[in-house]
């Protein structure tokens, strides 16, 4: 068996508006005294509450930020540029140093918001991002279906480094399998990348059993990014068993239940036009009452903890696994 240590229950997916109250307890800086006056210097000690973790060979930060809502929040909204950057700033300030995006967002442009974001620490982090949707790279729409081709991959990421502004990408997730390529070849163009130092680990993100298995045979899979949270805990099932198996890190997407698990969610929210939400099942008329019934126990033991419910949520997740 691995070293269950090596497995990380990291925050990836975590919305910004939730993330730094909790970074912020995790380093015992009263939330009414954190500022989103990032300056990017970094604190000169590692929060100790904060933790690190392994991802195989791969050391980040317990909790990572996801950015994806950074260029269109859940594709309704466009926050303010300079905010963002702020954020990520002074996310790295208490002592994040994993950051999560894909090319798929914006399409393009969290890749440039975070880039410019890290650009003045970017040898003290890791960066995360993903491909394999059909996204022409000249115009930025998306196309139909997915597209993992060896030479799309290739292409793709010599665009993600120009607009992260860094010279490798220390770990490419496979956003979606592409059926129509076998996940030998797709790790094999990974590889080629590897060994040209432009990407340093790489994962897989919702694949089947038997292609992770396949894909890990062909080149060593560093980490698995799924959805998990206390409102979908499949992974559980299977997914986690197989990593621990393996030795492949698990990194869990919207581990806030795509806002749920803050506590702003009730039953009279209602998703503005265009955004994703309003087709997920989790928010239907007949399941939001029994998902709410989730958020008010942990709205509860936010009282009881003097915590937000994000971080109880948050909480949860990285006490699953050491």
């Amino acid at each position: 068996m691995p070293d269950r240590r090596k497995f990380l229950i990291a925050g990836a997916g975590v919305a910004a508006a939730s993330l730094l109250p909790h970074v912020s307890a995790a380093a015992q800086v009263q939330a009414g005294q954190t500022s989103l006056e990032g300056t990017g210097a970094g604190s000169s000690q590692q929060p100790a509450s904060l933790g690190r973790r392994m991802l195989g060979s791969l050391e980040v930060s317990s909790l990572g930020l996801g950015v994806q809502n950074m260029s269109r929040k859940y594709e309704t909204t466009v926050p303010y540029r300079p905010e963002m950057i702020r954020v990520i700033r002074a996310a790295f300030d208490h002592g994040l140093t994993f950051f999560d995006a894909a090319e798929a967002y914006g399409p393009f442009e969290v890749e440039r918001i975070l880039g410019e974001g890290v650009a003045p620490f970017r040898d003290k982090i890791v960066i995360a991002t993903k491909f394999g949707w059909n996204i022409d790279q000249e115009t930025g729409k998306r196309l139909p279906g997915l597209n993992s081709r060896p030479e799309h991959v290739k292409r793709v990421v010599e665009a993600m480094l120009k607009r992260l502004q860094t010279d490798r990408i220390d770990l490419l997730y496979q956003h979606r399998v592409d059926p129509e390529v076998p996940i030998e070849d797709v790790a094999g163009a990974v590889k080629d990348l590897m060994d040209q130092g432009k990407v340093l680990h790489w994962g897989l993100s919702e694949m089947g059993l038997k292609t992770l298995r396949r894909a890990h045979a062909e080149l060593p899979v560093t980490a698995v990014q799924n959805e998990y949270s206390m409102l979908w805990r499949e992974p559980e099932k299977e997914v986690i068993p197989v990593c621990e198996e393996l030795g492949i890190g698990f990194v869990p997407w919207s581990p806030l239940g795509v806002q749920f698990l803050t506590g702003w969610i009730d039953g009279n929210t209602r998703s503005a036009p265009g955004d994703f939400r309003g087709t997920e099942s989790r928010f239907s008329p007949e399941n939001l009452p029994h998902n709410l019934a989730l958020v008010e126990l942990v709205k509860k033991w936010a009282e009881q903890k003097n915590a937000t419910p994000a971080q109880i949520a948050l909480a949860w997740l990285m006490a699953q696994k050491p």
